[in-house]
């Protein structure tokens, strides 16, 4: 209970002595922001978090586009536990550390980059700006981190290595049941000087995309009654789909149908450990496995001579439920990780995020929506955004948590919270 000392209440009150600020006083406080005559960067400069890219995409493309790199399989499941997975890590702060410098820098693949960060295979990308692939790899060489360009890609394998020929660059495969034609792509992409390729295996099938099916998703977009009443409502991204190159898939002749329609005819359900072993006998560089969702199958493609892998759930795109990557993490570092690099996808939205896959075992990160979100908002330079975004926050968390290097974080600085813990 508050006391009041009435000696003190009966102290005369004092009032503030008010007078005009001098023009030196206020002139100081007089700051107006540059005009921005770029479209472009008035959208990014209200981008301080990938979240905020993503409202900004949401406005810039059509529904049927953003809902393709937004969602995911069935009733979404796998993609929020992914999320949630993340939110529920707690970091263990070590204080009176000097991280007046810290070097974020880390080996992946054994390549020093400056974040342990690799942009992920995405299908499609000029449907979701038509500067593409094209954008995301120049972006990615600007900041020095690998890109892996998707087989469902819209730019061919040689005009996106030429546009950064110096950059680090993968290839991610599928195994289509036509099989001299993977075998084509890879000698495409071996002459092409790609670094590392990413062979996906979590794709028998194609996964029930019920945002898409709702949709009527179709690549290219149907000219339909629907479509053209979105045009009124996207009309530039509608007059930069029209008058640039058409859309198409780089690595396919022709196709015209729906997503779903296309995986079928592509993904092939008959593969197994014995073609891992083909491309194994094919592909003289670094081979990469993604889609691991088990310590089972995580050790045998390490014992078929694989340089990495990395647990994936395919963004929660493919199986609905299917085990969390990063709960997964800890285990498999335990099993596999003396013996090949992981790396880990599927919910990562935050530079505090790398840090948290670092910490359980990672040597990086994948991340595709993030970027994607940055590609829609304003193309090339919302990718740079992004990048800088991961970039400012990783540095920024490090130096919170009393870390002064990527290679000083360790299991110590990061725990999964148990379920019933508020």
């Amino acid at each position: 209970m508050t006391t009041f000392d009435p000696e003190v209440e009966k102290l005369p009150r004092e009032r503030a002595n008010r007078r005009f600020p001098r023009p030196s006083e206020i002139r100081p406080l007089m700051t107006f922001r540059r005009p921005r005559f770029d479209a472009r960067e008035r959208r990014l400069a209200h981008a301080h978090t990938i979240e905020d890219l993503r409202t900004i995409a949401r406005r810039r493309t059509p529904r049927s586009v953003f809902d393709y790199v937004d969602g995911a399989a069935e009733q979404e499941i796998s993609i929020g536990r992914a999320r949630r997975a993340f939110e529920n890590v707690e970091l263990h702060p070590r204080v009176l550390r000097d991280v007046s410098r810290v070097d974020a820098s880390t080996d992946v693949l054994g390549t020093r980059t400056p974040l342990p960060l690799v942009l992920a295979p995405t299908g499609f990308t000029r449907m979701m700006h038509h500067e593409g692939e094209i954008a995301v790899a120049r972006a990615a060489a600007r900041a020095g981190i690998p890109y892996v360009l998707s087989t469902m890609g819209t730019t061919d394998l040689e005009s996106v290595r030429a546009c950064a020929p110096t950059a680090r660059q993968w290839f991610q495969l599928y195994l289509w049941k036509d099989r001299e034609a993977s075998e084509a792509l890879l000698e495409r992409a071996a002459e092409a000087g790609y670094e590392a390729l990413v062979l996906t295996v979590d794709t028998p099938v194609g996964g029930a995309r019920m945002r898409d099916i709702r949709n009527g998703l179709t690549i290219p977009p149907s000219l339909t009654l629907r479509t053209l009443a979105g045009m009124a409502m996207r009309p530039a991204w509608w007059m930069n789909i029209l008058t640039t190159e058409p859309l198409r898939f780089a690595s396919l002749s022709s196709f015209d149908g729906t997503v779903e329609e296309l995986v079928r005819r592509m993904f092939d359900p008959s593969v197994t450990v014995e073609d891992l072993r083909w491309l194994r006998e094919r592909w003289s560089g670094k081979l990469v496995v993604k889609g691991i969702q088990s310590i089972e199958d995580a050790k045998t493609v390490v014992d078929h001579g694989v340089d990495a892998i990395v647990l994936s759930n395919h963004g929660g795109r493919q199986l609905d439920r299917a085990p969390t990557p990063l709960e997964l993490l800890p285990r498999a570092a335990d099993a596999v990780g003396h013996d090949c690099e992981i790396l880990i996808d599927t919910g990562v939205r935050t530079g505090a995020d790398l840090l948290v896959a670092r910490a359980l075992g990672a040597s990086a990160a994948m991340v595709g929506r993030p970027y994607l979100y940055g590609l829609m908002a304003a193309g090339e330079q919302g990718v740079d955004r992004a990048i800088e975004i991961f970039d400012t926050e990783y540095t920024r968390t490090m130096r919170l948590l009393g870390v002064a290097s990527t290679n000083e974080i360790r299991a110590q600085h990061a725990s999964l919270r148990p379920a019933h813990r508020l």
